[in-house]
């Protein structure tokens, strides 16, 4: 018991240093009472640089799809793998600047090209600036293929050269391991 409470109170000393630390940012909760987390200032920082480089990119893409003659759309659905269904993707809510942020599907953008007569290229877009899925990401772009809601799943990412977008498709990019048709 002694052992417990001697590692209970190291624990709670460490974080009332980190909260008391200028370069830790410290969350208090809601009622003011417990600390809920404390974050590195310097790596809250690196954080907002990333999501807002991100979603340069993603407009960009988007742009470039557009450029390209095809109609692109923000995909606010998403896959239940264990319901082996789909599902409309959970908004997200950030408390501190207030916002609903509304597309957070998976793939990120539908993009749709008029082919001929009646037929129609349907196309997932996931933008990811290395282009490396996880492996979750991976089932869901292999669930949506067998499903056969999108012809095909491109992954765009940053070229070597400024300003380039590369597409990779996700089956010739995964191959065999996820083509399960």
């Amino acid at each position: 018991m002694d052992k417990v409470d001697k590692e209970h109170k190291e624990k709670i000393m460490e974080m009332i240093e980190k909260a008391g630390s200028e370069e830790y940012e410290t969350d208090w909760g809601e009622k003011g009472g417990k600390i809920s987390t404390s974050k590195k200032k310097s790596e809250i920082k690196k954080g907002r640089t990333s999501r807002a480089r991100g979603a340069r990119f993603e407009l960009k893409v988007r742009g470039d799809l557009e450029g390209k003659g095809r109609v692109v759309d923000k995909w606010n659905n998403n896959v239940d793998l264990d319901n082996d269904k789909l599902v409309i993707a959970k908004r997200k809510y950030n408390p501190y600047s207030r916002v609903m942020t509304i597309g957070t599907g998976f793939p990120d953008f539908i993009s749709i090209k008029h082919i001929h007569e009646g037929v129609y290229s349907v196309i997932g877009v996931e933008v990811k600036m290395n282009g490396i899925l996880s492996k979750i990401e991976k089932e869901k772009c292999a669930w949506y293929l067998q499903k056969n809601i999108f012809s095909a799943i491109w992954i765009a990412k940053k070229g070597d050269d400024r300003g380039k977008i590369i597409y990779d498709d996700f089956s010739e990019k995964y191959g065999e391991k996820y083509n399960k048709n």
